[in-house]
């Protein structure tokens, strides 16, 4: 089994922290181009100039839920790299709140076009792309691969992240759907559901409740919080010739919270 990515191109989107920017260098460190993308301009730089070697990397910045900063994040990649192999979707954003809070429907209006349009519309253009660089070649060949970041509150209920558990419900829904209808072309599209990874907006929430990482740890049955480069090998996998006949399926990483897990716990 080939878990190889040398020399296939990438993009990874919410590559500025977290598991986006350690999903960009596990990939550059295992031989791939990779176009690091995301709004944050200044934390982008920053991170790509921290890089130990920046000769197959690039960076793009924008604003993700506009259609034009897509077509343009597509063009610079091209640009970069000649051609897109790999699609990893790792941008989201995370808001709790009341959910009967009159702000409500704004909260989930903001989070289907941060958490599941950009996805939808980058991976439209994705398939595109790695169908038109396909033509002519092994009909036999993989094609391309699309991976989502999603969350295990995708399936589960914590009311307080309604908004957050619908956009990413959907968005697992999406990776299924796309999975049937790309299947054809021989681009597979999978998900990887995370529990709890430190991630930025995770010590932020840590910061201001002390208790929450006790919540955490007391209803994960591996008792700790992952963090970031512990489940990159697993977008590797799906990026890989290692996973070339699954498709539509959502993985989870969780250190077994959801086995367990009762609708009150956090579910960050």
């Amino acid at each position: 089994m080939s878990l190889s990515v040398e020399g296939k191109t990438a993009i990874v989107t919410g590559a500025a922290n977290g598991i986006g920017l350690a999903v960009s260098r596990h990939l550059l460190d295992q031989g791939a181009h990779v176009m690091m993308v995301d709004m944050d301009e200044a934390k982008l730089t920053e991170e790509f100039g921290a890089l130990p070697d920046r000769e197959n990397a690039a960076w793009f910045a924008g604003d993700l839920r506009e259609r034009l900063t897509l077509a343009n994040l597509m063009s610079a990649t091209l640009d970069a790299f000649d051609r897109l192999d790999i699609l990893v979707n790792a941008s989201r954003q995370v808001t709790a709140e009341d959910p009967l809070a009159v702000a409500g429907d704004e909260t989930l209006k903001e989070l289907l076009q941060q958490n599941l349009m950009p996805a939808y519309r980058l991976s439209q253009l994705a398939a595109k792309r790695m169908i038109a660089q396909a033509e002519g070649g092994d009909e036999d060949a993989p094609v391309g691969s699309i991976i989502n970041v999603s969350s295990i509150a995708a399936r589960r209920s914590p009311p307080e992240l309604l908004a957050f558990s619908v956009s990413t419900a959907a968005l697992d829904q999406l990776t299924r759907s796309l999975a049937v209808a790309l299947a054809e072309h021989r681009i597979r599209v999978n998900s990887v559901a995370f529990g709890s990874v430190m991630s930025d907006s995770l010590k932020t929430t840590l910061k201001e409740n002390r208790g929450y990482r006790e919540d955490i740890v007391e209803n994960t049955p591996l008792q700790r919080i992952a963090g970031p480069k512990e489940v990159v090998e697993t977008v590797q996998f799906l990026a890989s010739e290692g996973s070339a006949f699954m498709t539509g399926q959502i993985l989870t990483i969780d250190g077994g919270r959801t086995l367990v897990d009762p609708v009150s716990a956090p579910a960050h």
